[in-house]
């Protein structure tokens, strides 16, 4: 059995220990669940599952024996890939410098190349043709593809990646899926879809017991600090695992998880059968890839399995562990300075999702600005200063306008109303 590890999330728009808000946004694009559900690439400790390694930065590594890999010969055999699958922390920016390096070195190889993105849905696929054909301009490809509002990290993150595939012309698809048909899986589940609401998608691949255990746990995590919707408001969040992995509303978390999997999946093996010479390379959170659960997993089941999954890990002061069949290879990144001290900033203090018609407070940290304003776990935030909070980017972005001193009205939903709450921030951000 694998060992049980702490989930951090996969998709943090600012680091669980950053000070502006100790938070976990589960997913941009919803958020039943997780690119969570990895996060950062945990140092398992379970006696005989996970090997240390000296680890360096710039090394490739194979996670099956924790040795050093030569990355020509790697990159010669990846060249000759299906669909490569280059994993990420959605916030981290040495994980995008080395998908860049990745994509390079592989477009050096097997100039066919098709690159697939998690960031944005199907429905944007004429923007990023117009992109990709050097037809808009950055500000007309980020306003026209509702950047902001549908996926929301720093775009500036990302557009080194899409400058690559403008540059050379690289047919570019968008790989995700609308928001309301995760929503609606989570919430009933996916047999309960009649098939004209399921988006054109096939019957995912059932979990297995392995992705059931890893979901399992992060859906525990989020009974215990409170986060119900109405698809889990009869959960008791005093079920132990067992219980829990047994209900009704796990079954749809899971279902959810698998209908995000699958379109993505979908629209790579799609890609590929449209050329099927050409190398694709897909851009997703790592929580998709990891042990194969998600993505690849999906595309076995649709017969592509001459897939690869490459992850990229933040070096530790010695070594990182490794476990067997974690990905065909990691990098290791350098990480960031640990005596780097972010400027002050204001903070909320709690730790929060996207929900359907806002954004959900799931923790409230003790003694925080929102412990004191009354917020509570489990409130939708509707509106913040007047502006809607459709997104957690939209949050956070009136929270970093606050100025020390300040009031900020929010608008909370709260067992079915409405009401108001004054956020109180202090004179000094220290």
């Amino acid at each position: 059995m694998r060992p049980r590890r702490v989930f951090m999330n996969a998709t943090p728009l600012i680091p669980r220990g950053d000070p502006l808000f100790k938070f976990l946004p589960i997913s941009r694009l919803y958020l039943v669940a997780l690119v969570a559900i990895i996060g950062v690439f945990q140092q398992a400790s379970a006696a005989g599952e996970a090997r240390a390694c000296v680890a360096q930065t710039a090394q490739w590594l194979n996670p099956a024996d924790g040795k050093v890999m030569e990355a020509g010969p790697l990159f010669d055999r990846l060249a000759g890939k299906s669909i490569v699958l280059l994993g990420e922390v959605h916030d981290n920016p040495a994980h995008h410098r080395w998908q860049h390096y990745v994509m390079a070195a592989l477009h050096s190889r097997n100039a066919d190349m098709v690159v697939g993105l998690e960031m944005l849905p199907r429905k944007v696929q004429a923007v990023l043709d117009d992109w990709s054909r050097g037809v808009l301009d950055e500000a007309a490809f980020l306003q026209e593809s509702y950047w902001q509002e549908l996926w929301g990290y720093d775009p500036q993150l990302y557009l080194p990646l899409l400058q690559f595939t403008r540059m050379n012309r690289l047919p570019t698809v968008a790989i995700n899926i609308d928001r309301e048909l995760v929503s609606s899986v989570g919430a009933r589940g996916w047999s309960s879809l009649d098939k004209s609401e399921r988006m054109g998608l096939s019957d995912p691949a059932p979990a297995s017991d392995d992705y059931r255990r890893m979901l399992g746990e992060l859906y525990a995590y989020k009974l215990a600090a409170g986060v119900h919707g109405e698809e889990n408001a009869d959960s008791d969040p005093g079920q132990d695992l067992k219980q829990i992995m047994q209900s009704a509303a796990f079954a749809n978390f899971v279902d959810a998880q698998l209908t995000w999997d699958r379109a993505m999946a979908e629209a790579l093996a799609e890609a590929h059968r449209l050329d099927a010479d050409a190398i694709v390379v897909g851009i997703v959170g790592r929580g998709h890839l990891e042990y194969g659960y998600g993505i690849p997993h999906q595309l076995a089941d649709m017969g592509i399995e001459d897939v690869a999954v490459l992850l990229p890990v933040d070096a530790g002061a010695d070594c990182v562990a490794l476990e067997a069949g974690l990905a065909d290879a990691v990098f290791v990144v350098e990480a960031p300075p640990a005596d780097v001290v972010p400027p002050p900033r204001p903070r909320l203090g709690v730790l929060i999702e996207s929900a359907a018609n806002g954004v959900r407070v799931m923790e409230v940290v003790a003694n925080s600005v929102a412990d004191k304003s009354g917020l509570q776990a489990g409130d939708i935030i509707l509106r913040a200063a007047g502006f809607d909070t459709a997104t957690t980017m939209a949050l956070i972005e009136v929270i970093q306008r606050q100025a020390p001193g300040t009031w900020l009205p929010l608008a909370v939903m709260r067992d079915k109303r409405e009401l108001e709450v004054i956020a109180r921030f202090p004179q000094d951000f220290e």
